[in-house]
């Protein structure tokens, strides 16, 4: 019965470990070096939905918190997407790459989207040399007729089919909402010209989505023929023909999306993902046809424009907002390496987390600190062990001193070699030798003594000397380390803010790992200077006390040669 139970655990284990790699090394490609996962996660723990949504255009952003930059080829040519089977390939295009700011922004087909699920996973796969940059493929689902990002830079704005063209010049902002944005001063805006793309007929269905960031509380947004969406006192109101749908507050100087379906004999307007306001579209309804125009008398900024020709329903106005403004419930993002898994990474602790994410100044400034840290161990391990073999001679030396008759008949240094005392009591006694004290010579007069006292006493500065040298690397450790740590510090989080302005992405998993890494090196200097400080203050207190202790031998041994050959 015993070797059947061994054999079953036998067998047990064997079989764990055989399954282990199937969950932890699973790799699309061995080619390539990292990958990041991405999680949307539609539970009510992130942002909740209840209906499966398919096809949907996700952009993922890519920083230095969830992307290793240095590994991926500098135009992102080695991108690839996948779906959560680590199989299937995805559509992706680069709207932004920027390796040297560390970011990047690219949109993806997600074919399905689960409902109440945390397990709503994809990859980008990087960090392959030779890999060549595949043509960018249309991430958009095939009810977008016509999609906006705003991110030509030829004075221009096309729709992602590349047919749509503005008939009038753009301003772009470098800095907006999903890499670019369009930049609008107050005038008469930007057109389009009519087109069949946009042209809606009676009572067909029809869904826009769109980004705004109002500096002023009024001006047109949008105008589409019969279709009108205006911001009247920061409040919005959208109009078809005489069918007037008014709600939702907008404040000046902050991104919000706003959503309008038409069909099912219904006008809504969402604002950041949830209704606003509706009306009763008359039957027939108006045909939406005409030109299109953004931003008559409007200032402000606009981002990602989207036209559909199914009605959007409130779940994709939710996930879409949530997805395309970073929201973090929503979307996480996980860096592996070959042969990690997801579960793995997040196990790693914050301390992982933190190390991952050092930026190349924290890496210097740490790398300085941990100099510091082994110089300031090795002088208070070495003084330490001299401080104690100093004290331990000096207390044989002083006993025997103290004990004999004679002030001339020790041996010093030659028999006591770590002691203080007895380097001191050698070079006094070589002061009397030069005198020709003994038993037959005259007593030594008061200015003799006082010359024997001196030198003396320039051996014991000598002495101290000895004691506090290499003391000052612990000042500089104490001092110093705080300082360069606080540097580290504020250098990582300059860049940091520098990347999420150049990025113009607010989201916390973009600003708090370079921050908390940034904080890493306050840490490290720290760590640096509270074990110095605690080493310089024992060392510098029992020198302080070996000191006391050789101007007292001083002391005493000039009265016993003054007691003994002095004159009297």
């Amino acid at each position: 019965m015993p070797r059947v139970q061994t054999c079953c655990r036998a067998l047990l284990a064997a079989l764990l470990l055989a399954a282990l790699p199937l969950t932890a090394q699973a790799w699309w490609n061995e080619d390539y070096k990292q990958r990041t996962r991405i999680t949307l996660n539609t539970t009510a723990a992130g942002v909740e939905t209840r209906e499966t949504l398919s096809g949907v255009a996700v952009p993922v952003r890519l920083h230095s918190g969830n992307f290793d930059f240095l590994a991926a080829r500098p135009d992102g040519a080695d991108l690839r997407l996948l779906a959560g089977d680590d199989k299937t390939p995805l559509k992706f295009f680069i709207e932004r790459y920027d390796s040297n700011n560390e970011l990047a922004v690219v949109w993806v087909q997600v074919p399905v989207v689960a409902p109440g699920s945390d397990k709503n996973h994809l990859y980008v796969y990087a960090g392959n040399p030779n890999a060549v940059a595949e043509a960018p493929a249309e991430a958009m689902d095939g009810a977008t007729v016509a999609a906006m990002h705003f991110g030509d830079k030829d004075g221009t704005a096309r729709d992602h089919t590349g047919t749509l063209s503005s008939s009038t010049p753009v301003a772009l902002e470098t800095n907006g909402l999903i890499g670019t944005s369009l930049r609008l001063d107050g005038g008469a805006g930007v057109e389009w010209p009519a087109s069949d793309q946009l042209k809606s007929l009676p009572g067909a269905a029809r869904s826009i989505s769109l980004w705004v960031k109002p500096q002023a509380a009024g001006g047109t947004v949008l105008t589409l023929g019969a279709l009108t969406l205006e911001l009247n006192g920061g409040k919005l109101q959208a109009r078809v023909g005489r069918t007037v749908a008014a709600g939702g507050d907008l404040p000046v100087s902050a991104w919000a999306h706003l959503g309008l379906t038409l069909g099912a004999g219904k006008l809504v307007l969402y604002v950041n993902g949830e209704p606003a306001a509706q009306a009763d579209l008359p039957n027939p309804a108006a045909a939406i046809e005409g030109p299109l125009r953004l931003g008559e008398r409007y200032t402000g900024q606009m981002d990602e424009l989207q036209f559909s020709n199914v009605l959007r329903s409130a779940d994709w106005m939710k996930f879409t907002r949530a997805a395309q403004g970073a929201d973090a419930k929503l979307v996480a993002a996980v860096k592996q390496l070959p042969g990690e898994s997801a579960e793995d990474a997040g196990s790693q602790g914050y301390m992982g987390i933190l190390v991952k994410n050092l930026t190349l100044d924290a890496w210097i400034v740490i790398g300085i600190l941990g100099v510091m840290f082994v110089v300031a161990v090795w002088v208070m391990v070495a003084k330490t062990l001299l401080v104690q073999r100093v004290q331990k001679g000096n207390d044989q030396f002083v006993a025997r001193f103290r004990e004999s008759t004679d002030v001339l008949a020790l041996q010093g240094q030659g028999e006591y070699p770590h002691s203080s005392l007895a380097r001191l009591y050698d070079a006094g006694r070589q002061q009397l030798v030069n005198r020709g004290v003994g038993a037959d010579a005259p007593p030594l007069s008061g200015a003799s003594i006082d010359a024997v006292k001196a030198a003396v006493d320039a051996d014991l500065v000598r002495e101290n000397h000895k004691l506090n040298a290499l003391m000052v690397w612990l000042t500089i450790a104490i001092s110093g380390g705080p300082f360069l740590g606080l540097l580290g510090t504020v250098v990582g989080v300059m860049i940091t803010f520098a990347a999420i302005a150049a990025a113009g992405d607010v989201n916390v998993n973009a600003i708090a790992p370079g921050i908390a890494a940034a904080l890493l090196a306050t840490v490290a200097g720290l760590a640096v200077a509270i074990p110095a400080l605690f080493g310089y203050n024992y060392l510098a207190a029992r020198i302080k006390n070996l000191s006391a202790d050789m101007q007292i031998f001083v002391d005493e041994f000039v009265t016993r040669v003054a007691e003994r050959y002095g004159q009297r």
